[in-house]
């Protein structure tokens, strides 16, 4: 399942890292990302990916997109904050993976859904700050002529979020870790064997079922220059014990996703607005 951000969208979009509380309310560039991703979650087989993708940073106050992603205020305290929050995934051609060869392709899918952040260590706006996030979102296939919904999943994580870090005070990096479930419906997707696809032997009947979808660690770093967004990120998911892993689709436990995106960013708004960097 490849997470290209709207989580490796987590970055894609990120904003600069400035050192004033006045940012301006948006920021606007164009730039190009470098993946390798494996082709869903306990796959063996790799891909690269070369990618253009717009940089769009809008700091209003209920809609964002900034270096977290894209999502929505419903509620926001000092400590605590409900929000929107999306992720998205390519689609894969089954003919071009030994698992999957003769099976139905799998369709672009992204997610949509509330996420709970409860900040541990102080204000929600720190520039240090441990945090506790759970986001449930539902979860689409399409081709563009067609919308399914095909379940949904949860992510409790523990978030680090430190910003102005180095001695030019222009680093950021996050690191997260945790859990993910996911429905019966989900796991079906991309874990599960129908008779018309099995061949004895190689690739037998499976279904799936809901529950544990195994764990994930992921690492992140961007930097602002003056026109200039650079980020990188590398994502290590462990799917021993996951509900599915007795699926003749799983060919690995361990996969690895890592990226990095340039951006050169040449508009903003000359209105200003009092932004956390």
């Amino acid at each position: 399942m490849k997470k290209f951000i709207l989580t490796a969208a987590a970055f894609f979009l990120c904003c600069a890292s400035l050192s004033a509380d006045e940012l301006p309310l948006w920021e606007a560039g164009f730039g190009f990302t470098g993946l390798s991703l494996p082709d869903y979650r306990g796959s063996n087989q790799q891909r690269l990916f070369v990618l253009p993708f717009p940089y769009l940073v809008y700091r209003g106050e209920i809609f964002h997109m900034d270096r977290k992603g894209v999502y929505g205020f419903l509620f926001q305290s000092d400590r605590i904050q409900l929000n929107i929050s999306a992720d998205g995934g390519l689609p894969v051609k089954s003919n071009s993976n030994t698992a999957r060869r003769g099976m139905p392709n799998l369709d672009p899918t992204f997610q949509l859904g509330p996420a709970l952040e409860i900040c541990l260590t102080g204000p929600c706006t720190s520039t240090r700050l441990v945090q506790f996030r759970v986001p449930v979102r539902a979860v689409f296939a399409s081709d563009f002529t067609y919308l399914n919904g095909i379940g949904f999943v949860a992510n409790p994580q523990v978030n680090l979020d430190f910003t102005n870090l180095g001695p030019s005070g222009k680093w950021n990096f996050g690191c997260s870790a945790g859990p993910l479930y996911a429905t019966q419906q989900y796991h079906e997707y991309y874990y599960e064997v129908v008779p018309a696809d099995s061949i004895p032997g190689v690739r037998n009947v499976y279904r799936a079922r809901g529950g544990y979808s195994g764990s994930s660690l992921i690492v992140s770093t961007s930097r602002r220059f003056e026109h200039t967004w650079f980020g990188a990120f590398v994502r290590y998911d462990n799917l021993s014990g996951a509900v599915f892993a007795d699926s003749p689709l799983m060919r690995t436990k361990q996969t690895l996703l890592a990226g990095f995106a340039v951006a050169w960013v040449f508009g903003q708004s000359e209105t200003l607005v009092q932004a956390s960097p």
